[in-house]
Formats: C-alpha cells, structure tokens, sequence
C-alpha cells in the first residue's frame, strides 16, 4: 500500500499540474479575445480573403501540418498511396481543391468516421495502419481549454477550445446576423456545462461579435453523467473571468428538460421590451420551449431560435413555427466548429450555406443501413487554428449538395454552396445528445438477450419522430421472448449507457430524462434482401393510443 501510493501521488500532481496551466492559459488568452469584437465590415473582408485563398490554404495546412509533422496519421497514406507534396501542389493547380481531394480519397488517402473514432484500425492495401482520435489534434495549437464532444463515440472525442479559431469563425457567423436580421436581439443559449464545450461557444462566440448573451441556461447532468471537478470550475469561473476582462457573462441557470416553459416566458418578456429575441439551443429544446408556450397561449412572434444537435425535420419546424417563431438551423460539430448556417431565403428548413472559406467538402459513396448506398461527407479543415487537423475525414452525414442563387447576403459573401437534407446515417440522435450505434448494438445483442431471454434477433431498435416531432427510440421486443415488464427493459438499457463510457451515461442521462426511450412488444422486421439490422431508422410514429407502449 504504501508504494502503491508512492506511484499515484506524482500522476496526481502532473495532472493538476496541468489543470492549472490550462485555467491560466484560459484566463490569459479570454482577455485577448474579449477585448475587442469584429465589425461587418472586418468580417466581409476577412471571409472574402479566405474563399480566394482556399487552395493555398490547404497546401500549407498538408505542408506544414502532414509532410512537416513526422507523427501525422495521414504520412502512412500518403506512403502508401505513393504521394507527395509536390503532387498535391500540381493537382491542386490542375484540378482545384475538391478536385484533389478527390484524387485523394480514390487513392486511399482518407479516413472512416469509425477509423477516426479510433474504433477500429485503417486498412490500406494490406497494411494496417492504428490510430488514436488524439492522433488528429492540432500540433501547433497551445489551446486555450479542452473539453469533449457530446457523446459521439465510446468515451468521447477530446477537443482544443482555441481561441483564435473561435475568432476566426465569429467573422462567418457575424454575416449570418446581418443576413437574417438577429444581429442586436437580446439573445439566451440552453446548452450542457463542461466538459459540453457548446455553451463556452454560443457564448465566446456571441461576445465576439458583440452579442454577449443576457441569459444562460444549462442543463443539469444527472449523477451518473456527474462531470469532474476541473469541469465543474471552469464552468462556475468563466462568468466570473469574463466579467473581469470587461464582458458581462451571466451566471448559469440550470433548467431541467421538463423546465422549458421557462425559457418562453424569458421571450415573452424580451418581446415586451425589445419586440424581438432569439434563442440559442438544441432543435428538441427548441420544440419544448413552443409547446410549453402553445399550452400557455403564448406568442412567440418576433423570436429568432438558432437551433442544432439534429436536423429541424419538417414535423419539428411545424410544432415551433405555430407560435410564430423563426428557425435558423445551424450545422456545427466541435472537431471543425461551424459548418453552415442556415440561409436567409431557404429552400426548405434544413437549408444551410456552407462555409468552404474555412472548410473543403467531397461527397464519396458509402454503405449506409440495409446495404443502402450513401455519399457521406468528407472534410478537410482549411485554417491553421482548427483544433483537428482533417482531411478527406468522413463525417457519417450525407445529404443534398448543390450550387443555388438565393439571394441572400451569404449569397453575396460567396457562400453559393447549399447543404439540405442533412442527416447521420449510422448516429442515434435525440434531445441534441448523439451515441453510436455500435454501442446500442452491444446491448440490443448480448445485454438484453443475457438477462431477459431470447437471441439478438428478438431486439430491435427504431429511431422515429411522434406525433409531436420529438425524436423517440423505440426498442421492439418480439412477443415470443415472453411476459416481462417493459419498464424494466428500458431501464436494463439505460442503465447499461450509464455503466458504459462517459458519452453513454451523457446520453441515457438525456434521454431518461426526455422520456426518449419506449419498448413496444412486436416483432423485428427484417429487409427486404432477408437481412436483419438492429437499428432502423423509420418515419414517423402514429397516435400513441395506437401504439400501447411504456418509456422511462
């Protein structure tokens, strides 16, 4: 015993170590950041320098950041495929950006969204090639926080806070303002603490431009989702660092799933006041807070919600505009920061410009469920800042691309590529928390055939929307497994997430608490070519008189 801790006391203190060098490298790089905001003008300048620049920002970004950097996990492609840097510089100069980039990707110079995760090594012409998600952090950023994605793989992608990208991407979305008007709205964002970088984002980001939030609602984690104490610091201190760097940040206020109405009353209020607001939140949250004020009478006209975490299917963009709210969606993932935001004259609620100033997009055929052929998105971050280096990195989306005049000030920024229909193809997704099937796959499999009988062919999971526009998991059951309680099943999964990794219990804490979980004693269907898949994805549920189920 005492030798064990002779050999624990040191990584304690090199962890905390760290800890603290990362709050004082925060603190020191906020006060930079905070202390001047963009102007329009300064935005549409620097977008403008950016779209003309792509090509050469890419061939620094593969000189210095892959050819120059001996651990670079795409060197062993690049090897492999028999490609250099001069090669990339001629390409580039013959067939442009996303002509390379193709070329690439044929050579084999990609990577999976699972081999990405580090869920499973890359294979290229014989040779295995084993990577780590860290693998693809920035080498040349001292970042200035790090937290972790949401929960889209096992334990959670790792992600630098940088700064100086922040600022970068403030620019894009300070013309997204102008174009739809929301830019001197009082504003209020409902998003998770850390390690959920997506409140420090909404929020740095709205300062930047000027914007800062009035309000900041977070949602409460459950204890099996309880983060750590240096998260649970930084997200009690911020307010108070920012505030001392000249930036009035709100406290946060925790608001419960079930707390919505809340929120509306909040834009009531504003509506009084200012005759406008907008609202920074996930697209269910979104749906919560204008059913809770459609039961209260309310009107929510001249309310702006910029919405994520899942697509605004047209059930859920029905069930918000009702109350005479406007939608913005947003397309955003913390390994690349801002993809797109919506267009001031969409061709249909799930219409995004994409950001090619910062960001280079391929589309490239892939397996998506039921042997069903896809062309998932491809990326390759552009800017030095990016806390990941990508390139030609799936991202298990798919969706519509296509060049399209709208009209709008994006239109004139050169943003003329349009991206609709967007959608995961292998993710869960509910109430803004993603989780790979993989992970449900093992339950659905061995958990739930282990404990209440049956093969993995009695499970089956379905992600649909209600007839409220909510997304719900629906697990059926096959009647021939036998009588068993149908709360305990949905327990028997959630409790198996949160026994699992942090992104897991992140997402049963979430959906437990959302209700999003419901079991229906049916049978498994099976595709037409025979085959039987454990998630499907289907359309929407109809009454749920109709459909005698339980939910947690």
């Amino acid at each position: 015993m005492e030798y064990r801790r002779v050999i624990e006391c040191p990584a304690l203190s090199m962890s905390l170590l760290a800890d603290l060098k990362m709050y004082w490298r925060f603190a020191v790089s906020l006060r930079r950041f905070l202390c001047r905001s963009v102007t329009v003008e300064e935005a549409s300048a620097v977008v403008r320098e950016r779209m003309q620049r792509r090509g050469d920002n890419f061939l620094r970004q593969a000189e210095r950041s892959v050819f120059g950097y001996p651990r670079s996990p795409y060197l062993p492609l690049f090897r492999v495929a028999g490609i250099g840097m001069d090669d990339l510089r001629a390409w580039t100069r013959a067939d442009g950006l996303e002509g390379t980039l193709r070329r690439l990707r044929e050579a084999g110079v990609y990577f999976s969204f699972e081999e990405f995760k580090g869920r499973r090594p890359a294979l290229r012409r014989g040779r295995e090639i084993r990577i780590r998600p860290a693998d693809f952090d920035n080498p040349f950023l001292s970042p200035a926080y790090e937290g972790t994605t949401s929960g889209s793989t096992g334990a959670g992608t790792r992600v630098a806070l940088d700064l100086d990208h922040l600022a970068a991407i403030a620019c894009n979305v300070l013309l997204v303002h102008e174009a739809h008007g929301t830019k001197r709205m009082p504003s209020a964002v409902w998003f998770g603490m850390p390690p959920d970088l997506s409140s420090l984002y909404a929020i740095l980001l709205a300062a930047r431009i000027g914007q800062t939030p009035r309000a900041w609602f977070s949602t409460p984690t459950g204890s099996g989702a309880r983060p750590s104490m240096k998260f649970r610091l930084i997200g009690r201190s911020f307010p108070v660092l920012a505030r001392l760097c000249g930036t009035q940040v709100p406290d946060p206020v925790p608001l419960d799933l079930e707390q919505a109405g809340v929120l509306a009353d909040w834009a009531v209020e504003q509506l009084k006041t200012t005759g406008n607001c907008r609202i920074t939140t996930h697209v269910s949250k979104v749906l919560r807070i204008c059913l809770a004020a459609a039961e209260r009478g309310l009107d929510l006209s001249g309310t702006v919600f910029y919405c994520s975490g899942e697509p605004p299917t047209p059930a859920k963009v029905r069930g918000i505009t009702a109350t005479g709210a406007r939608v913005v969606p947003t397309y955003f993932f913390m390994e690349t920061g801002a993809v797109g935001y919506g267009c001031a004259n969409p061709a249909d609620e799930n219409d995004i410009h994409f950001f090619k100033d910062m960001l280079a997009l391929i589309r490239y055929p892939a397996t998506g469920p039921g042997d069903a052929g896809v062309e998932s998105f491809h990326f390759t971050t552009l800017l030095p800042a990016a806390p990941k280096i990508l390139l030609n990195v799936e991202s298990d989306d798919c969706g519509v691309v296509e060049q399209r005049s709208c009209g709008c000030l994006l239109e004139s920024c050169g943003f003329t590529e349009h991206l609709r229909d967007i959608r995961s193809y292998r993710k869960l997704v509910g109430e803004g928390v993603t989780l790979i099937g993989t992970e449900m796959v093992r339950i659905l499999e061995d958990v739930l055939p282990s404990r209440f009988g049956g093969s993995p062919f009695d499970y089956q999971l379905h992600e649909e929307e209600d007839e409220r526009g909510f997304t719900r998991l629906t697990l059926l059951v096959s009647p021939s497994v036998g009588a068993m309680d149908e709360l305990q099943v949905a327990r028997a999964v959630l409790d198996s997430l949160g026994r699992s990794s942090g992104s897991a219990r992140m997402a049963a804490d979430a959906w437990q608490q959302a209700r999003t979980l419901r079991v229906k004693r049916a049978d498994p269907v099976w595709n037409p070519r025979g085959k039987f898949m454990s998630i499907i994805r289907t359309g929407a549920l109809g009454p749920a008189s109709k459909r005698p189920q339980s939910g947690t």
